[in-house]
Parts: C-alpha cells; structure tokens; sequence
C-alpha cells in the first residue's frame, strides 16, 4: 500500500549539498564535534486514519541521544516504532512533532546536511539487478556529491569482501553478498552516522561475524553505529549502549550492562555430593529447585539475598557442596521483563 502524501518526504537530490561535508572527523554546524551524533526531543508520530483504518500512534514523545562514537543498540518489538523512528531519520517519514538532529543538524532546517551525515542500511533487500556493485557504488557515490577523486569504491568493496565481483551482475549476487552491498552503498559518502536496521537478518553465521568485525572497524574509526536486531545476543556482545521502545515510548536507556543489572536476577545452580530423593524443605523456602538428583538451583535477587546465605541454608540442612557455578541475568531477560504486556505471566 503506498503511503499519503503526508507521511513521506519526497526524494531530494543531494548533489548540491556544497559546504563541508559531515564525516566522522568534522565538526557539526557549531564548528567542534557534537557530543552526540543523534539527538531526539519529543519524536512523534500519527499515522492518519485510512479508509476503514482508525489513526494510529507510531511514536508518543521519544526522547533519546547517541553519543557520538557509540555502537547503539535500539530494540523493540515488532510494531513498537523502531522502523518508523529510522525511517524519520532518513527524511523518508515526515514527524507529527519534536525534533530531530543528526551530527548537529536540524533534519527541518538543514534537510540536505542532514542526510549527508547518516547512512541507513534498510532490512529490505533492494537493489537494481542490472547494475554491478561497482556502478552501484559509483552511482551510489554520485547521488551524494561525493567527486570522482574522492570516492572509495575499491577500497569499500575489498572491506566488504566482495572485490572479486565487483563487475558481476547484482542478481547474481547471494543474499548474503546483496547484505554487504547495501552496507557499501550506505557508507559510499564516509557518513559519521551509519544506522543498521536489521542487517543480519537471514544470513549465516560466518557472514554474521564477518559484518561484526566490519561494523567494529568503522566503529573503532569514528562512526557512530546505531543498530536494531531481533537477535539480544548480538546487541549484547556488540553495543555499549541499549534503548529499549515499547509501543512508542522509550521504556529503557542505559548501559547494557546496567540494563542487565536492573534486572536484579541471578541462578546459583549447587551441585552436591549425595544423591537426593527430594528437596529439603528449608530450602525449597528460600526458592530451591531440584533439577536432578545432585543439582539445586536457587534464582534469587542479589539486592535481596547474599551467595552465602544460601550456602549456609545447604550446608545447615546437611548437604555437602561438591561444585556450584552462578548465571547472570541475560540482555533478553531484561527486554523480555520491559515489554511483556501487562497482566502477562513472568
């Protein structure tokens, strides 16, 4: 279905964008490098009511900033707003209120600055099949004002593993090499903010490790990396910093170890030395759950209870501890606790 009028920007040509081009390395319009690639105040959206469709709010007042350099995670579930906030910050969706810069520019009063400072890698795999990734990248280039002398065609292709098919036909391409094409069309005007919606998705474990040690690259030179994924165990190896939006809002902003501390959750899993019929019941009071014979898990709360008080509770009912090992709450934990509906089951 296409969209109203009201709800996308048209195309603008970039090529005409003159002044100082916003990299990693240059200074927003303040003249010294912003503290943050991306901030957000108020971010809203209402998509229209459509025939026998009523309004709908996409996004209720986002408030949120990335500091510059970060690789930032930004999780949700689906419909929660994440694709809608992106596509905002592409000048693709016109917002309903707030404001938005992107490396120090107002997207309203510097559109064009704007959309020179960020690179979005859509989750869609677009492409035009008849072009080869190197006119794709050179096109790409152009489109963006990047001069002749100052593109990096090779450089991004050999990066992205994809050298020796520069000059075949993108239809030819697997899924996986498409992925790594988008990524080198986001990145053709060396852009300090890339945003990856997605990018892993459906692809294989070693392309998926091969994009990591990429986007850390980038990282580690500057780019600010704002990254959404459906997979929490990525997000937690890779970024520093997770937002979480749930039905619009933001319910959650920190660091993603705090993320997980919040949580306030650990498993103390004992193992003893005797085989045991049941569990004692001193212990099932303090949240023992016998696993096996010789296993006792505890899940308990590190603000509440202590390690040893639980390991007093074993040995004072007799038990002689052979081994025990203790889990940390995990990131998906944490997302799961922040957007389960309410009235849901834990």
């Amino acid at each position: 279905m296409a969209a109203s009028e009201s709800n996308v920007r048209p195309p603008m040509p970039l090529g005409s964008v003159a002044p100082r081009v916003p990299s990693p390395r240059n200074p927003s319009p303040s003249g010294r490098l912003p503290e943050y690639a991306v901030e957000i105040a108020g971010l809203a959206k209402t998509y229209g009511a459509r025939r026998r469709q009523a309004a709908k709010v996409a996004l209720a007042g986002i408030d949120l900033q990335v500091p510059r350099g970060s690789l930032f995670g930004l999780l949700g579930p689906n419909g929660a707003g994440k694709s809608t906030m992106i596509n905002i910050l592409a000048g693709l969706v016109a917002k309903s209120a707030g404001r938005v810069t992107i490396w120090g520019y107002d997207i309203d009063r510097f559109p064009l600055h704007a959309r020179q400072a960020i690179g979005v890698v859509p989750q869609e795999l677009h492409m035009d099949p008849f072009f080869s990734p190197r006119e794709a990248l050179e096109l790409h280039a152009g489109l963006f004002g990047v001069p002749p002398a100052a593109r990096r065609t090779d450089e991004i292709l050999a990066a992205l593993g994809l050298a020796d098919k520069a000059d075949a036909y993108a239809r030819s391409l697997s899924g996986g090499m498409r992925r790594r094409l988008l990524i080198g069309k986001a990145l053709v005007h060396n852009p300090p903010v890339l945003v990856l919606d997605e990018p892993t998705a459906g692809v294989d474990v070693e392309l998926r490790q091969q994009l990591w040690s990429y986007v850390r690259t980038l990282a580690a030179r500057g780019t600010t990396v704002l990254l959404t994924t459906h997979y929490l165990e990525e997000a937690e190896t890779l970024c520093d910093r997770i937002a979480i939006i749930d039905r619009g809002q933001v319910v959650a902003c920190d660091t993603t170890a705090a993320l997980v501390r919040r949580l306030d959750r650990k498993t103390l899993v004992i193992i003893v030395a005797d085989r045991l019929p049941a569990l004692p019941p001193g212990l099932a009071a303090l949240g023992g759950e016998l696993l096996d014979p010789c296993r006792i898990a505890f899940l308990y709360q590190p603000s509440r209870t202590r390690v040893q008080d639980l390991l007093a509770a074993v040995q004072a009912a007799g038990l002689a501890v052979a081994d025990l090992t203790t889990e940390e709450g995990t990131l998906e934990d944490a997302f799961l606790a922040l957007t389960r509906p309410l009235g849901a089951a834990a």
